[in-house]
């Protein structure tokens, strides 16, 4: 293997490889281990349609009640095969240089590389807590890609901040995998129809519980979602994933999310207790990013106690010495700071 192979296949590193099964699993950031039983029921009556192809009823239906829980047109939405099909359409927009910022989810700039395109990594800096620098960005970029909150850092940008990269002549592609899970959503652009060139990519799967169902969607400008959609095959997404889209942007879904993520921030704030100055900055989503020392010891180590945490060396500016867990409940989360405890001081 190459050492251009071996970097990409760490790229395409994912947390459920860390999480095998029989370990206790904070190596995943999905929230639910089954989606609710509601969510069930509704996906269960879809089954008896299984004989029909999805329709165009549903696909509008979905991205209408898309659009009216962000504020959007119907046709501003673009219903997705999970989160992950957007970033693997980003080539189809033909972009001359991506600029990645870093440390991000991979999927992306694997999908740009793998097309051919030019990528650019934007580094941001753990010395003052990964903030967003637009400057950082080169100006030649005609493509730009930033999560928020970011995975696997856990930081929340200021959405005005987001904004400013976008310039005429270029696309600016926000990963908003994870907004649900702030309570409030204050620095999502879900909602802004004003920004040139953006591009919103949101997922259910962290939130419900649907990491197996694939389901998410994008908001864009329409002749912008023409060019992401226009090598897509015939009927791209599932019945199943157009009615999980419809039910969980519903207003009392969208209301339970929202105690979730007032919950979730509770939860938070006990693991950043627990886990003291091993938290590199605060987190802001359902996970954290620790640096420990020896961090390769102690990932295998916690592994031989039944315990998986998601390595940190495959983001890049990322380290060994760097972990990511996904914050649970407190009772079950102190297995993890137990664990972690006891293998720091076998050093």
């Amino acid at each position: 293997m190459t050492s251009q192979d071996s970097g990409r296949a760490l790229l395409r590193h994912h947390g459920d490889v860390d999480a095998a099964p029989g370990l206790v699993d904070f190596a995943v950031n999905v929230r639910m281990p089954a989606p609710p039983a509601w969510l069930k029921d509704r996906l269960a009556a879809v089954l008896d349609g299984l004989g029909a192809y999805p329709s165009a009823a549903a696909d509008r239906a979905a991205r209408e009640v898309v659009a009216a829980r962000h504020g959007r047109r119907p046709d501003e939405v673009l219903i997705l095969a999970g989160a992950a099909e957007g970033f693997a359409l980003l080539p189809s927009l033909h972009p001359s240089l991506a600029a990645v910022v870093h440390p991000s989810f991979t999927e992306p700039e694997v999908a740009l590389r793998d097309a051919g395109v030019p990528v650019q990594r934007v580094h941001l800096s753990a010395a003052d807590g990964y903030r967003l620098r637009p400057a950082l960005v080169p100006d030649d970029a005609d493509l730009v890609v930033v999560g928020n909150p970011t995975n696997p850092t856990s930081v929340l940008h200021p959405a005005e901040v987001v904004a400013s990269l976008s310039r005429p002549g270029r696309v600016l592609v926000v990963d908003e995998a994870f907004a649900d899970t702030v309570p409030g959503e204050p620095e999502s652009l879900a909602g802004r129809g004003d920004v040139p060139g953006l591009l919103v990519l949101r997922s259910l799967t962290k939130t419900w519980g649907l990491a197996g169902l694939r389901a998410g969607y994008v908001l864009g400008a329409p002749e912008l979602l023409a060019k992401l959609a226009l090598h897509r095959p015939q009927w791209p997404v599932s019945s199943f994933v157009l009615e999980a889209v419809t039910a969980c942007c519903e207003p009392a879904a969208v209301a339970e999310a929202e105690a979730l993520a007032v919950q979730c921030r509770e939860h938070t704030r006990h693991a950043v207790e627990a886990l003291g100055d091993l938290v590199v900055v605060p987190p802001h989503a359902p996970f954290a990013l620790l640096r420990v020392p020896n961090g390769e010891r102690v990932r295998l180590a916690l592994r031989d106690k039944g315990i998986a945490v998601r390595r940190g060396d495959t983001f890049p500016g990322l380290t060994r010495d760097h972990l990511r867990v996904a914050v649970r409940a407190p009772e079950e989360f102190a297995l993890l700071v137990d664990a972690l405890r006891v293998v720091l001081e076998e050093r």
